[in-house]
């Protein structure tokens, strides 16, 4: 038994019994399998006592899972009471999920006061195969709540709690049908008979469900707050947050081969950028006192550094050329851009460059890019999204580089899409150009990157604002 097997919890399984709430004979369950015995929970509401005791029970138990989450909400329907009066003793807000929309009025499926990006604990009855939770976790993760836990009171152990866990969700069950019997005989409730019965019956009769695709949530109509929830990325929480609080989605390509005119464009344009980006290797003048200054900037307008290196080799090399050389890019970049050429290596390689330190590091991957003739296929994209959603180091990359607002679903990844100017003509060397607007709303980009159009403008603090200005209206029209 997952909780300690108390008094209190014998007592609640002889009252269950008392009460008829389970039954012995031939019974069909909702995934069609005929069961022996069968869990009629929807009765407690006709006895107040067992119900306080249940919730309670279930009260003790969350606290002693440590689970950590916002919102409660029960599977409907036999759920419904109990995850209301484990509401009511927590003071923590309930959800409610209808099992269909409805045709008038808000036309909602989930009822409550939510954000994108809350927590929510499941409470269900019975589970046997787990479809009844699937259902519920499928409904409430496509209004972008997070669910990672649901307690059930009963496991009937026919593999539902497995099913659950293979989409996700951690299953804390207060009792499980063999320690549930267990109690029934030793208070001479059931007979030995009765229990190898329904043991081989159990053993014989595993449920199975088919596992549920991950509901497509539109990253583009989330708000930064909401998505800052989503993300699992440290760096790049970091970056939402400067996005946030200086209500800028621009980022800054500074690429001069000249450190004074990187450091003055830094300086001008820092209160209007969230990421300065660099090309380090094609300065001409690179040295350390360069990189002093470049991240004073950094912290007085509170942006961070992106160098564009673009690693595209093994797992070692690229370490080396993330942690040594003469850039040391690792100690100043708060982020760089990597291909996914190499595959999962290329993510560790740089992890392990780092070599333990405390600081803040993440990388965008490379998914499209901007240039005409551009040899990335779709199948390589596709793979690119692969990797970031398989890789165990995950959580090091902060966004994707591309031009395509569907690449990007996870709303945890931040989309950085080059290629705008104000001034939509091309340079003749490849480079397409997309207006503020266009970017970020039809391209789906969640940072521009802007260079020339700011770099040679007469007043870079003004053409920089103005770009500002300009994203963020259409972030704000994006979303609503």
């Amino acid at each position: 038994m997952v909780a300690d097997s108390s008094e209190v919890l014998k007592t609640l399984a002889i009252k269950l019994h008392e009460i008829d709430a389970i039954k012995f004979g031939n019974f069909q369950t909702k995934s069609g399998l005929q069961t022996p015995i069968y869990f009629d929970l929807r009765v407690i509401i006709a006895h107040p006592d067992v119900m306080d005791l249940l919730a309670n029970l279930l009260l003790n138990f969350v606290e002693e899972q440590q689970v950590e989450y916002e919102h409660i909400c029960g599977v409907p329907y036999t759920a419904l009471p109990i995850a209301t009066l484990l509401s009511s003793k927590q003071q923590k807000p309930m959800l409610i999920r209808r099992k269909e929309a409805k045709s008038y009025g808000t036309k909602k499926l989930i009822e409550g006061k939510f954000g994108a990006g809350d927590s929510c604990l499941i409470i269900e009855d019975i589970i046997t195969s787990g479809s009844s939770i699937l259902e519920t976790v499928s409904d409430l993760r496509a209004e972008g709540i997070v669910v990672n836990d649901a307690i059930v009171v009963i496991d009937r152990e026919q593999g539902g709690a497995a099913n659950i866990t293979r989409n996700g969700v951690r299953v804390h069950s207060l009792f499980k049908i063999s320690e549930f019997l267990g109690i029934l005989r030793s208070a001479n409730r059931i007979d030995d008979v009765c229990v190898r019965e329904i043991s081989e019956y159990i053993a014989n009769n595993q449920a199975s469900v088919k596992q549920k695709e991950e509901p497509t949530i539109d990253r583009t109509k989330l708000s930064y707050e909401a998505r800052l929830k989503l993300s699992k990325s440290p760096i790049a929480k970091d970056l939402l947050q400067i996005i946030i609080s200086k209500k800028t989605n621009l980022c800054l390509a500074a690429d001069s081969n000249k450190t004074v005119d990187i450091l003055n464009a830094a300086d001008a344009a820092g209160p209007y950028i969230c990421v300065l980006k660099t090309h380090i290797d094609i300065i001409d003048d690179f040295n350390d006192e360069f990189v002093r200054s470049l991240t004073a900037l950094a912290a007085k307008h509170n942006f961070l550094i992106m160098e564009d290196r673009k690693f595209a080799d093994i797992g070692n090399t690229v370490s080396l050329q993330y942690g040594s050389g003469i850039f040391h890019i690792a100690d100043w970049a708060h982020l760089v851009t990597v291909h996914s050429l190499t595959g999962p290596s290329i993510l560790q390689g740089l992890k392990n460059a780092l070599n333990g330190s405390s600081e803040k590091r993440g990388v965008f991957l490379l998914a499209e890019l901007s240039s005409a003739g551009s040899l990335i296929t779709p199948s390589y994209t596709e793979s690119t999204m692969k990797l970031v959603s398989s890789s165990p180091d995950a959580d090091f990359v902060a966004g994707i580089v591309c031009q395509t607002k569907g690449v990007v679903q996870d709303p945890g990844l931040l989309q950085l899409t080059p290629g705008c100017k104000i001034d939509t003509t091309t340079d003749g060397l490849g480079q397409q150009y997309n207006t503020p607007a266009y970017v970020v709303k039809e391209k789906g980009a969640d940072i521009a990157v802007v260079g020339r159009g700011i770099l040679n403008a007469k007043d870079i603090r003004a053409t920089a604002e103005l770009y500002r200005d300009q994203l963020w209206t259409a972030y704000c029209e994006r979303i609503n």
